[in-house]
């Protein structure tokens, strides 16, 4: 019994200094997805979509995660007409309204979304967006800001110095918790799709606290910490390289 009363004070207390038992069990809710694609994946089932026809293996998207979105959690298309709403489910971006962004934003995210070649933004916009309560050009800049991180982490480090090569789940987790702190690989899942007989890595949809657009530009490893706990998805891909 004192060993049990022990135990239960020593679990107590680290729990309130935050460290140990608390900083993996506990955290906050998911309230913002970011959606990281490796687009040498999705370019194996999308080749006559102009990004993907356009892509090579010199190209920032090759060895980098490219930008899907930003999406806030059970909620989309906020004030937007039914006619806009019925253009974007039907798959007309390009005659969804453009999106008007600052010369320096708009060259960024054509960098690290190169979906905007299929007008992309607009989709995002329109469906996502619009649920922020952000202007648009705060929108991608966030964005823009947030797959930055991912692109100057030990994730996209070890997805880059493993093209053409499987990553088991475990791996990647690591590699979150190494750039983004303790359990933060435990607020990602991973998506797989088949194409030419093999299992490759599609996409990394990763939890994020309500903070993600509150305007104060917070980094995404305090952006993951404060998310809640998902399952990983697939367990294991390979790293897709750019028109394999």
């Amino acid at each position: 019994m004192k060993n049990l009363v022990l135990r239960v004070a020593l679990v107590a207390a680290m729990i309130s200094v935050g460290g140990g038992v608390g900083a993996q069990e506990t955290g906050g809710r998911t309230r913002f997805i970011l959606a990281a694609s490796w687009q040498p994946a999705f370019c194996e089932t999308n080749q006559r979509k102009p990004e993907c026809a356009s892509q090579t293996d010199e190209r920032f998207d090759a060895s980098n995660f490219s930008l899907h979105g930003l999406w806030p959690m059970r909620k989309d298309y906020c004030g937007v007409s039914d006619v806009q709403r019925t253009a974007d489910k039907d798959g007309d971006w390009k005659g969804l309204p453009e999106v008007k962004l600052s010369a320096g934003t708009k060259t960024s995210l054509d960098k690290v979304m190169p979906g905007t070649q299929s007008a992309l933004e607009r989709h995002e916009w329109i469906k996502h967006g619009t649920c922020t309560g952000m202007s648009a050009d705060a929108y991608f800049a966030d964005a823009v800001r947030l797959i930055g991180d991912l692109n100057g982490s030990a994730v996209q480090e070890l997805f880059a110095t493993n093209i053409g090569k499987s990553l088991t789940g475990d791996a990647i987790k690591a590699a979150f918790d190494k750039s983004f702190g303790p359990g933060a690989g435990d607020r990602v899942k991973m998506s797989c799709r088949r194409a030419n007989g093999n299992r490759i890595i599609s996409e990394l949809t990763i939890g994020l606290s309500a903070d993600a657009t509150d305007g104060k530009g917070r980094n995404l490893g305090d952006l993951i910490q404060g998310a809640g706990r998902t399952s990983f998805g697939c367990d294991e891909g390979m790293v897709d390289a750019a028109g394999s």
